[in-house]
């Protein structure tokens, strides 16, 4: 991955735990590494299609300084967010802010913070059954593409499909999406159950009827098994209905624990069911 670094520039600006440095303020000096890919725009020469050093340093100064946070790593992650959202073509960013002047009380060049912040690939799986289906799903889908932190990325062909667990249901409607997003796993899986609360999801039956289904199937290659993330998503790999969408859009990703391309278990669990 290729870089845009600029080092140290320097910011005074109010943050600070003690009352004096947000009256008073104080010298930061802020150093930037930009991951992305510059292929384009050295191709064509074409600085529209990279980061202009000089804008970015008047914009990262302007936006660290519009508030003041007690806590620099506050106003840290503030500002890799700001770079991330302001150039979404940008991959990655790592951050460090010194603070040269902390009243530590004691001989040391600065006090710091490190951050590195990126974009996330993340394949949601979504289903409804109730009222209006293809209407629900578009509208979860606006919802999580209008969202500060996530981007729809692709959408499959929506498919109509038989109810699995408690069949005592009207068919559903699912479909997979592919989005890129700043959150983390936890954040996600909140955020995915605040859409399912605005789209008046209700969790009465298990595997039961419902407006909206929002799951996260996969998210880059992370593995996770604890109380709150499970990720794959544990049936995934069993169900025609979320491989059948998935296999269109990621047919070639990799299922992280199986090793196996999504394609490759869409095949195997399709011939299953035709056995049956």
């Amino acid at each position: 991955m290729d870089n845009i670094i600029i080092k140290d520039l320097e910011v005074y600006a109010f943050h600070g735990v003690n009352q004096q440095e947000k009256e008073l303020g104080q010298k930061f000096l802020i150093s930037i590494k930009i991951y992305m890919d510059l292929r384009k725009a050295v191709k064509d020469d074409d600085i529209s299609k990279t980061v202009n050093y000089a804008e970015l340093c008047e914009e990262v100064e302007s936006e660290f300084k519009r508030c003041k946070y007690d806590l620099i790593e506050t106003a840290g992650e503030k500002l890799t967010e700001f770079i991330l959202l302001k150039y979404d073509f940008i991959n990655g960013v790592e951050l460090i802010i010194k603070k040269p002047w902390a009243p530590i009380g004691k001989p040391v060049s600065y006090a710091a913070v490190k951050f590195y912040r990126c974009w996330h690939e993340a394949y949601i799986g979504i289903g409804s059954n109730i009222g209006n289906k293809s209407d629900n799903i578009n509208k979860s889908i606006e919802i999580v593409n209008n969202s500060s932190y996530c981007k729809v990325v692709d959408v499959s062909s929506y498919y109509e499909t038989k109810p699995v667990g408690y069949l005592d249901q009207d068919n559903f409607v699912n479909c997979a999406v592919k989005i890129k997003t700043l959150l983390t796993p936890e954040e996600l899986i909140s955020f995915l159950m605040k859409v399912e609360k605005n789209l008046k999801r209700e969790r009465n039956i298990r595997w039961g009827p419902r407006t909206i289904d929002l799951d996260v199937l996969l998210y880059d290659d992370v593995i996770s098994s604890s109380r709150e993330v499970i990720i794959p998503h544990p049936r995934m790999h069993e169900r025609l209905f979320v491989l059948k969408p998935l296999s269109e859009i990621a047919p070639y990703v990799i299922h992280p624990i199986l090793r196996k391309r999504i394609i490759e278990l869409y095949d195997e669990v399709s011939k299953k069911q035709t056995l049956l």
